[in-house]
């Protein structure tokens, strides 16, 4: 009998020296569990608060454009369950910025949960980004939270072609870096909570689909800069000449 154990622990990376673009998550799935899906919705604060860095974001890039009206028009593409889009109108409310943040999500489960929560300064619609920019609609910030490896190829090119046409000011994506620091530590981390909820699978399918800054940097169309934010996030940050 053998004293090794040859059971690979449950934190353990796989091999992430490239993107695994054909993993699917579950909750993107038109079929999956609606339980599961809302408890992973109202999780999302909670693990985003941790690992998304959006507070520092707020104060570094999209309060400084908003602060030079007073105000104004934030964008929030794949809002998902809204817990983003709630805490940016939120944060501008407390900084006395008079501030409207639009929601959108194409998925009519997610649009469905976050407009049961409102907040004043904040509404939601479920769209794409390309019919806000076939509207002309126009906003002083645009951004994502973790959208970018959901993307393949052609969408990717085209939610950027569209934050180009709807940024008034700035454009700012947000995304995870695929690192094995980031997959052990999420895997661990996450190990004894979020159980019911597709936040542990689905985390560990998103940090294997993922880009790492140099990745995402040779596919982002000139205009867009690339940074690197520690511990692990990519930005993608446009500025409009308007």
């Amino acid at each position: 009998m053998s004293l090794l154990n040859t059971e690979t622990p449950p934190f353990l990376p796989p091999d992430l020296s490239r993107r695994a673009v054909n993993a699917a998550e579950q909750m993107d799935s038109p079929d999956c569990d609606l339980a599961r899906l809302e408890r992973t919705y109202a999780q999302f604060p909670v693990i985003n608060a941790v690992v998304s860095g959006w507070r520092r974001n707020y104060r570094r890039y999209v309060r400084p454009v908003l602060a030079v009206k007073g105000g104004g028009t934030v964008l929030d593409i794949g809002a998902g369950g809204g817990d983003l889009a709630r805490a940016l109108a939120r944060w501008a409310r407390r900084d006395g910025l008079a501030v409207q943040v639009t929601g959108i999500d194409p998925d009519e489960r997610a649009h469905a949960y976050a407009s049961r929560r409102p907040v004043p300064g904040l509404s939601f619609r479920a769209a794409l980004s390309s019919d806000l920019a076939a509207e002309g609609a126009v906003f002083d910030v645009v951004l994502s939270n973790h959208v970018l490896h959901h993307l393949d190829d052609a969408a990717f090119r085209g939610l950027l072609a569209d934050s180009e046409k709807l940024a008034g000011s700035l454009a700012l994506h947000s995304d995870i870096e695929r690192s094995r620091w980031g997959y052990a530590l999420f895997s661990a981390g996450t190990l004894p909570f979020f159980h019911g909820s597709f936040i542990r699978e689905d985390g560990l399918t998103s940090i294997r689909r993922s880009y790492t800054a140099g990745e995402l940097a040779a596919v982002a169309p000139a205009g867009w800069e690339t940074r690197q934010q520690r511990p692990w996030q990519n930005l993608l940050l446009y500025r409009s000449g308007r």
